[in-house]
Parts: C-alpha cells; structure tokens; sequence
C-alpha cells in the first residue's frame, strides 16, 4: 500500500495511440497522482532506466516493454507495476518482488486475436493488400484467389485462441487438423479438429496458423524442417509470438518461394527495425501486432488498471500477477 499525502507518479509506456488516457476514467486518480504518457518506444536499457527511474507506478502494455532483472533493480522509486492482460511473462515477477514491488494484471478476451488471425488469411487467399493497391493506382484485377471451402487448415496449439479458429474454419467448409505437445486425440475431436503428428500438419495443410504460448520448449518450434515439409501453395499465419518461428528460415522459406506466403502480426523485435526483411518482403502481410487492439480490449485493459492503482492507494486487494 502506498503512502496518500502525496500524489504518486504514474508512467504509461508505448500509448503508441496516444488513447490511454480516453479509454478510461482516470479522473478517479485526480489529486493523488501525477500521470505521464509516453507515446514512443524506448529500447535501450540505460535510456529506459533513465525515463522511468521518477516513477512510483509503471503502467506498461502487454510485452513492449520488458523489464527484467536487470532494470527492475534500477528502479528504487518503483512501488507498483501494472500490466495489462493476466500473465506477462517479460516482467521479473520474482525479482520485483525481492524489492517489494507490487505486479498486477487486468482482464482479456481472446476473440480479437482470433477475428485479426481470420483477417490475415483471408488477404492472403485474396491477395487484397496488392489488389487494394491496384486499384488505388488507377488498375483493375491482378489476381486468381484461392477459395477457403474444401482446404485444410492447420493449428498448432488448438487452446483458448486456436480452438476459437477452429470453430470459424468449419464455418468455411474446411478441414481442420491439429498438432501441439500436450494435445490429445479427444481435446482435438472436442474442437472438431484431427490430431495429427506435426510433421503430418505441415505436409497436408494449405493453411497453418499459430497460437501457442512463447516458453522455453516453444522458441523455434516451428524450424526451416518445418516449412521445408509444406506445400510451395501453402500459407502460413502468426498472430501468436514471432519466435515460435525460427526467423531466418521463415525469411528463407518466403524469399525462396518454398512456401506462398506468409501472414505476421508478431516479431522477435518490436517496433519492427526499419531494415527488416519483413518490411519489404513481397509474398509477406505484416501488420504491427495489433491482433489485441481493439477499443474494447483497450477498455478492459485501461479500466482495470485504474481500479488496480486504486485499490493499491486504499489498501485493497487487486488483480495480483503470478510468476
């Protein structure tokens, strides 16, 4: 619990929309807290150190920041962290703890990374972003889609988001298999999914799309093996985290034409480096990571990281994030 007699400082990072501040009601903290928005990204650790040392609370969005270790023990002002979503595994929880730091989360619905993952593949089938551009340039048709009904489409990770996509494929008139670790044959056939051996996955979809969680045993699950297995017609989607997928082989594979495409939302470093193959890559839609931007997740996220910053000032309990 902090001490009331002075307004406490409150730091919100990466708003890169600058709309943190109109998706909640932080009025309720007028008078005992001094709030300061920061609409850029600060990636290096000195600098960042630097910003964030006035501040009593850090407000910060999902993963954009991280803060290890290493700057938590820099920050001897910092009292509270308030994160948005329930787990955020790019905060030290256990170090912020070692200094008596409070870490908390906020509520989430899965459903927007589920309609952005749709969006993705339906301009990849489409090819919307280069017919969008020809019509925009004063042309016509450019070229043949691909239809969804009668495909297969692959998940790996058939849980909270991939069980979701699985119910919109059928929908479509697809097949659908799946493939993670821990998948059973009953969880799959309860999502009307096929388990599969992921080889199998790679070698029969026409779509694979990606929804596990990053962990030690998921970086690089998905390896130049991999896609060396798919089909030269096959796409593949990441709403997911981007080093599920080994980074130069995706590069490879899409520059080689050895897959048809490919859709991210996701990358190892982000913001995207202007030099990123990604960037220009012409058989790849990029889009910066906004499977979860949505006004509605906002408000869910902002909203109740005004109620956690007020029940941490009275004393009260809050939505506590687990290590």
């Amino acid at each position: 619990m902090a001490s009331t007699q002075a307004p406490v400082n409150i730091a919100i990072l990466d708003d890169y929309q600058n709309v943190a501040l109109k998706l909640a009601d932080w009025s309720r903290l007028q008078g005992r807290s001094k709030v300061t928005v920061f609409n850029d990204h600060v990636s290096d650790p000195a600098a960042l150190v630097e910003r964030l040392k006035p501040f009593e609370i850090i407000s910060v969005m999902r993963e954009r920041t991280p803060l290890p270790r290493s700057i938590i023990e820099q920050l001897p002002n910092l009292k509270l962290i308030a994160s948005n979503a329930p787990r955020n595994a790019s905060i030290d929880v256990a170090a912020a703890k070692e200094y008596g730091i409070t870490v908390c989360g906020t509520g989430y619905s899965s459903t927007a990374t589920v309609e952005l993952t749709w969006a993705l593949i339906h301009a990849l089938m489409r090819n919307l972003p280069a017919e969008h551009a020809s019509v925009r340039r004063g042309g016509w048709q450019l070229s043949v889609g691909e239809d969804l009904h009668g495909k297969t489409l692959g998940i790996v990770g058939l849980g909270n988001i991939g069980s979701l996509v699985a119910k919109v494929a059928h929908a479509f008139g697809m097949s659908v298999i799946a493939w993670s670790q821990n998948l059973t044959r009953e969880q799959a056939e309860e999502h009307g999914a096929r388990l599969v051996a992921k080889e199998e996955l790679f070698r029969e979809a026409d779509i694979v799309t990606v929804h596990l969680v990053l962990s030690k045993r998921t970086i690089g699950i998905i390896d130049a093996s991999e896609l060396e297995l798919m089909k030269p017609t096959a796409y593949l989607i990441n709403t997911s985290r981007g080093p599920l997928i080994t980074e130069g082989a995706l590069v490879a594979a899409l520059k080689n034409h050895k897959i048809a495409g490919a859709a991210l939302d996701t990358y190892g470093i982000e913001p995207l480096p202007l030099d990123h193959p990604f960037r220009s890559i012409e058989n790849a839609i990029t889009t910066p990571h906004i499977g979860y931007v949505t006004r509605g997740i906002y408000e869910t996220f902002y909203g109740h990281t005004v109620e956690n910053i007020l029940a941490w000032l009275d004393g009260q309990p809050i939505r506590v994030m687990e290590g």
